[in-house]
């Protein structure tokens, strides 16, 4: 009895793992993405709505996230491949101090904007839960994919996905 025990507890603490460790995938083709200004790292306040025509992937992400830091790079790469067909990339950092932010950066070229959110309403307004948490936003304004957390292998969905959202 105390070994189907010990068994059952095993197999529900492996499934949570998996729970957690698993990204998450969904499409949304019709919701327009909230708009918000945020102020950037260097200072100067940016609006989504000023990148209108641009498809923009909007990546929530804090320093303290393992998963993010490991993201962060790969989202680079794509957003210096794909910035010359108007596609950028918006860094969304949630945490109230950014010290650690800017210390993680200073670090790791990232090219893209890095923009503060440390009172966390613009993530509300996109209802993050999980970190990182991306957002992919069409030329019209529209969120068409949202990806929750982050695994080795899905900035090739990311690429994927950028190209379509390109083309259109």
């Amino acid at each position: 009895m105390i070994v189907i025990r010990r068994s059952i507890k095993i197999v529900l603490l492996l499934a949570s793992c998996l729970v957690f460790s698993v990204s998450a995938w969904s499409a949304s083709t019709s919701n327009p993405a909230p708009n918000f200004t945020l102020k950037s790292l260097s200072g100067k306040n940016l609006k989504l709505s000023e990148l209108a025509g641009n498809v923009v992937l909007i990546n929530f992400w804090a320093s303290w996230c393992g998963p993010c830091l490991k993201e962060m790079p790969l989202l680079n790469e794509i957003h210096n491949k794909y910035e010359p067909l108007g596609f950028t990339v918006l860094g969304v950092n949630v945490e109230q101090n950014s010290d650690s932010a800017k210390d993680f950066l200073a670090g790791n070229g990232v090219d893209f904007p890095i923009l503060l959110d440390n009172q966390n309403r613009v993530s509300k307004l996109y209802d993050v839960v999980a970190m990182p948490t991306t957002v992919l936003v069409d030329r019209d304004g529209n969120m068409r994919f949202l990806h929750k957390g982050y695994k080795p292998g899905d900035e090739a969905q990311y690429r994927k996905m950028v190209k379509k959202l390109v083309r259109e």
